[in-house]
């Protein structure tokens, strides 16, 4: 089965735009069966929240949670950790601005709480995969492949997926060892779409399966923004597909679904309206 979504539902640019919808997760399940929550990059939500999305939608809904971003070595503020493991820190890591958490029983902890608040919707059977992005700083390495390897095992019977933002991991010397290790362990493997620059700056676009479901993240080809430093996140995803560019990813989608797999198909180019249109566009041209 073949399931296509967004990445957010209530961007501030798709809300302010009046293009698509009021900005309720209740709308958007009318109109799409399968969600990313990208929000849970920011701050480990409340459980209460995970209850509210479970109601909110139908049985057969899927949720994708992407994973808080202490958990994939992104600097965070601590003031969005959970109170009791803020006080865990040192003064010194209580007052940074960014904070890399590297300490292992923190992690461990943080790990613990994020899958806790995740229980309404694993037990309603709505809960997708966990999407790991790494940050372009995580480039191929054996100590990183273990760190992959260490995630699996904090989210414990959780499903992961992994996305890179750093060409290393697939260029031809590592690429084997990369899909290697996602598919002994049972992880999904992200393909993404984003803008290239013939570097390793980005990743390509390369349709592999390493589990029993298929991630496709579509993050549009600004390529005027996506590496540019201090502007709006969201001006990084101002891209429209065209049709035809759509069409280009048709056969790689349905050659994952002919495989058996589970089948995701999440466009990330959340700046005003443009993912909900080019999701609505595809769902179009694969129903033809």
């Amino acid at each position: 089965m073949i399931r296509i979504g967004t990445c957010s539902w209530a961007e501030k640019t798709l809300i302010a735009s009046h293009e698509f919808y009021p900005g309720a997760v209740k709308f958007y399940a009318s109109q799409f069966n399968t969600i990313e929550v990208d929000s849970t990059y920011y701050a480990i939500p409340d459980i209460g929240n995970a209850l509210l999305w479970s109601k909110r939608t139908p049985d057969d809904f899927i949720f994708h949670i992407k994973a808080y971003g202490a958990l994939t070595g992104h600097g965070i503020d601590p003031s969005t950790l959970p109170k009791d493991i803020f006080k865990v820190l040192g003064k010194g890591q209580q007052n940074q601005k960014f904070l890399v958490i590297n300490e292992s029983h923190i992690l461990d902890a943080l790990a613990d709480r994020f899958r806790e608040v995740l229980q309404p919707l694993t037990e309603a059977g709505k809960l997708g995969v966990l999407v790991f992005q790494f940050p372009q700083s995580f480039q191929f390495k054996p100590a990183n492949l273990d760190y992959i390897v260490k995630c699996k095992e904090r989210m414990k019977d959780l499903p992961i997926a992994v996305e890179f933002r750093h060409g290393s991991w697939l260029i031809p010397e590592n690429r084997t060892s990369t899909l290697t290790i996602l598919r002994e362990n049972g992880i999904t493997y992200i393909v993404a779409d984003e803008p290239q620059y013939g570097n390793l700056a980005t990743v390509p676009f390369l349709p592999e399966v390493t589990s029993k479901t298929a991630y496709f993240r579509f993050h549009g080809r600004n390529k005027g923004n996506w590496l540019k430093k201090g502007i709006e996140t969201s001006l990084r995803y101002d891209y429209l597909y065209s049709d035809e560019e759509l069409r280009e990813f048709i056969p790689s989608i349905q050659g994952s679904e002919d495989l058996g797999n589970a089948v995701y198909a999440m466009f990330n180019n959340c700046y005003r309206s443009y993912a909900a249109k080019n999701a609505s566009s595809l769902k179009k041209m694969l129903k033809r």
